[in-house]
């Protein structure tokens, strides 16, 4: 993403944002400007909002600090960029790194779980049955690991900015604990690819079918589920069939070819945070009976193995945009970049040291098949130009669902003339009423991506379903949801 100074810079002809500008600052000119003038340069708001004295600075030779002068073609670039009113534009797809065959001795690599060896599967399974087997009371226990996502504890971190770095952590955390059993230092926790077209047979055999949290688990709450409790999974012929009816592969297609990172309720803006949360939690419905659950998913040995694909993805992403540094990061991000300095609960860490993850390697980065990075917007400035592509995709978003009302992981279905055209599940735990980070975002939207031609003369509606509400009758008034109402957008795209 970033290119030195000096006297042979190219005159760019349209310099945008995320193309160009935000990689001709050094890490010395941002830790410099935030220090003396808190100034931000790693973000397009900062960068933006001083942009005039950053120019005057540079052009008069007084800026950079302690490095060569800016080119005169760079002050031109610069100048070029506030003069067509600072367009944000879109990244060029950085090149994955191959992964390095010898890796550093501090380097974990995490491998696709159908790769692994007879050798590797056997300690693996010796790394899970040790957690497994250790005291609920354990910190690194199985139960009280999962417990932190689910029941007792129920640190919900989905739908807010800081669920990827959370749940980074989580993975994290949980590997640790693996490598804490006696000869199985060198552990590493594999990913399942949830766009592959099958599910590991591994995960099929003990211990990683199922986990049974033991009656008199402490602290967990009576009322909710008998204890002991079995995780239960859907086949998995139906789990396949789900995620291909969800279009988890789509969506995480459509995440990695996001230019910014935007937020999941971003309007108009997606970025690669909304869909990938929408492939996250309609892959947990997928996956059946205790991972559509979020009281109890991290029981389920799957939640693992499940949630470090997530990350591999999360990191492939910020690969591809030249975001693996914090201040690279930070400068695919819209607006508030506070967040990042916030601790994660329970532990002490922020995402601003977590978005990095300099000691986390992947056999495999994925690109989906990304050759250009894209930002398709239900809106954009009137300062700006744009296209609608002739096969333009439209967004219908159902806005302002009331989830405090609805008792656990919901489904949306988009209908056109009585028949599904899409759905997406919304993950959350049975009482968000009671959970404090959904009570901070009490009405959510779900959006989605069709074709104009299967919505464009048809009589249009939508459906909620609780899965959890199934012996009363699954559709849940929408009444009762808030009565979302319903908007319908061409996207378009900056020129």
């Amino acid at each position: 993403m970033s290119t030195p100074p000096g006297d042979n810079d190219p005159i760019v002809k349209d310099p945008t944002w995320m193309g160009y500008v935000r990689g001709i600052f050094t890490e010395l000119d941002k830790e410099h400007m935030k220090a003396v003038a808190n100034i931000d340069l790693a973000t397009y708001d900062g960068v933006r909002t001083h942009a005039t004295d950053i120019y005057v600075q540079t052009s008069s030779g007084n800026m950079p600090p302690g490095g060569p002068a800016w080119s005169a073609n760079r002050e031109k670039n610069f100048l070029t960029w506030i003069l067509d009113k600072f367009p944000i534009g879109t990244a060029l797809p950085q090149t994955a790194p191959p992964q390095a065959k010898a890796l550093a001795p501090n380097v974990r690599l995490r491998k696709n779980v159908t790769a692994l060896g007879s050798d590797e599967i056997a300690l693996l399974s010796k790394a899970f049955q040790g957690v497994m087997a250790r005291a609920p009371a354990d910190p690194n226990g199985y139960y009280k690991l999962a417990a932190i996502h689910g029941l007792p504890y129920a640190y919900c971190m989905h739908h807010v900015q800081p669920y990827n770095p959370w749940h980074r952590y989580y993975v994290t955390l949980f590997e640790n604990a693996l490598r804490s059993v006696p000869g199985c230092e060198s552990v590493t926790l594999p990913y399942w690819d949830i766009t592959s077209t099958s599910v590991p047979a591994v995960l099929s055999q003990p211990p990683f079918n199922t986990y049974t949290v033991p009656a008199g688990a402490p602290d967990f709450p009576p009322g909710f589920y008998p204890l002991p409790y079995a995780t239960q999974r859907s086949s998995d012929a139906d789990i396949l069939q789900n995620l291909q009816q969800y279009g988890v592969t789509s969506l995480v297609q459509e995440a990695l070819g996001a230019s910014r990172f935007g937020s999941y309720d971003a309007d108009p803006t997606p970025g690669f945070q909304q869909p990938i949360i929408y492939a996250h939690d309609s892959a947990h419905d997928s996956v059946g009976p205790t991972m559509s659950d979020q009281n109890v998913a991290a029981f389920d040995p799957i939640f693992w193995f499940f949630h470090c694909n997530w990350e591999r993805l999360f990191l492939s992403w910020q690969t591809l945009v030249g975001g693996t540094t914090l201040s690279g990061f930070k400068s695919t991000l819209d607006g508030d970049v506070e967040w990042l300095d916030l601790a994660l609960d329970p532990w002490q860490a922020t995402s601003a040291g977590v978005v990095a993850e300099p000691d986390i390697a992947y056999d495999q980065l994925a690109t989906g098949g990304v050759e250009a990075l894209h930002d398709k917007r239900g809106s954009i400035e009137s300062v700006r130009s744009f296209t609608i592509a002739p096969s333009s995709r439209v967004s219908v978003r159902v806005k302002n669902i009331n989830r405090m009302n609805i008792p656990g992981t919901f489904i949306v279905k988009l209908l056109a003339d009585g028949h599904e055209i899409a759905r997406q599940a919304f993950f959350q735990p049975r009482t968000p009423q009671t959970c404090a980070t959904c009570m901070k975002v009490p009405l959510v939207p779900i959006d989605f991506r069709v074709d104009l031609s299967q919505v464009q003369g048809h009589k249009l509606s939508v459906a909620i379903e609780v899965p959890q509400l199934a012996e009363l009758g699954k559709t849940f008034p929408l009444k009762q949801a808030g009565s979302p109402t319903i908007n319908a957008r061409l996207l378009l795209e900056e020129a």
